[in-house]
């Protein structure tokens, strides 16, 4: 028995692991998490103020564009799934269906974002831009592009880190904690939309 196992004659109890700990990886992704939805919800009580004391704020949006936003939010909440599963294939260590459903999240990402900038295309088009707005408040344009651009950027941030990871992970360079890493990112992305749609989109359809 060495030194070390004693203090004063008495036997030191051997230390359990914290039931807290986390991997530091894991615990970074979670920081950023936790400050990113600071950033968001700085954008959305932003949004919503202006919206609620501006007499004139705009209701641009119709029935081809409810349909649209519709399209996109199944399109990601079909990929939320689609990366759970490439998570689970990890944990097993099946490193070509974790490969495979880490495509098919990358392609549903990628339907999203052609979606969401055929959206912006078309919003341009009638007039829409950070400074003007044809319908009323100028607000209204920053606003826009404000809140639904930070959201597509974290898609496109997504489908790169997917790409990278994937890659690394069928390759063995990455570890399934690191694919579960890109799935927390992915989630916390899906429940953006969820917060997005009902306050840019359903609260502005036309009357």
């Amino acid at each position: 028995m060495s030194q070390a196992d004693f203090t004063m004659g008495h036997h030191v109890p051997e230390m359990e692991p914290s039931p807290f700990a986390i991997p530091a990886k894991k615990l970074a992704m979670w920081l950023f998490i936790i400050s990113d939805i600071m950033t968001f919800a700085a954008c959305m009580i932003a949004y919503g103020f202006l919206r609620n004391f501006t007499s004139n704020w705009p209701r641009p949006f119709h029935s081809s564009t409810v349909v649209s936003v519709m399209v996109m939010t199944f399109i990601l909440v079909t990929s939320s799934l689609t990366m759970v599963l490439a998570v689970r294939a990890a944990k097993r260590d099946d490193r070509e269906w974790a490969f495979r459903w880490t495509l098919i999240t990358m392609g549903a990402g990628v339907i999203f974002v052609v979606l969401h900038l055929r959206e912006w295309q078309d919003m341009i088009d009638k007039g829409v831009r950070m400074n003007a707005n044809p319908w009323g408040s100028s607000l209204f344009g920053a606003l826009y592009f404000t809140v639904t651009g930070l959201e597509l950027l974290h898609v496109v941030a997504g489908v790169i880190a997917l790409l990278i990871v994937g890659i690394g992970y069928r390759s063995g360079r990455y570890s399934s904690t690191d694919l579960e890493n890109c799935n927390l990112f992915w989630q916390f992305i899906n429940m953006v939309w969820m917060f997005v749609v009902p306050f840019v989109y359903l609260l502005n359809v036309a009357n």
